[in-house]
């Protein structure tokens, strides 16, 4: 038996600056019908900025959606044509105003596939240079610097609770063991 799930019919219920809303009627492998609710998002990146000394430079900032301030490494949505390693860029300078030497992709996940296409690119600056942040209007964000090793304790202790953060700091300290 073949389990996907073909798509008969596509109703467009929300179109967005950041994301759009769709509900998919799909026939199901059984031949029964069902309604697939979809967040359709063009993805991003994430970036690991570690310094010579191995800490890691993070932004914190206020996310309604949960309501609390939350640290994160820095992140950012790709824009329409953009590379990943170009969106790491320009979001890593906007952001944290910091430049990478050298940019090493890591790897690359969904999201929450359950109901959203949104797929992160997660990269690792190295050799980073400190400059001025020049957030985008309506972005308020504190840039802050933690020991790697603190990160981790961090996340064990349910600190840290954004979940490209806990990946992107997770790769970083096998990176680090590498070295």
């Amino acid at each position: 038996m073949v389990y996907e799930e073909k798509t008969m019919k596509c109703d467009r219920i929300y179109e967005g600056k950041i994301l759009n809303l769709r509900i998919d009627t799909v026939e199901l492998p059984d031949k029964k019908y069902s309604k697939r609710e979809i967040v359709e998002h063009p993805g991003g990146v994430a970036i690991v900025p570690i310094t010579n000394d191995n800490n890691i430079i993070l932004v914190k900032q206020y996310r309604k959606a949960v309501d609390k301030f939350i640290l994160e490494i820095p992140a950012g949505k790709l824009e329409i044509n953009e590379e990943p390693r170009e969106t790491a860029v320009r979001e890593l300078k906007e952001e944290t105003g910091y430049v990478a030497k050298e940019l090493k992709y890591l790897l690359e996940f969904y999201t929450s596939p359950g109901y959203c296409n949104e797929k992160i690119y997660i990269f690792l600056a190295k050799d980073i240079e400190e400059g001025i942040a020049t957030p985008e209007v309506g972005e308020f964000i504190k840039i802050e610097k933690y020991d790697i090793f603190d990160l981790i304790k961090m996340i064990d202790r349910g600190d840290i609770v954004d979940s490209k953060t806990i990946i992107g700091i997770n790769l970083a300290k096998e990176y680090i063991n590498k070295i």
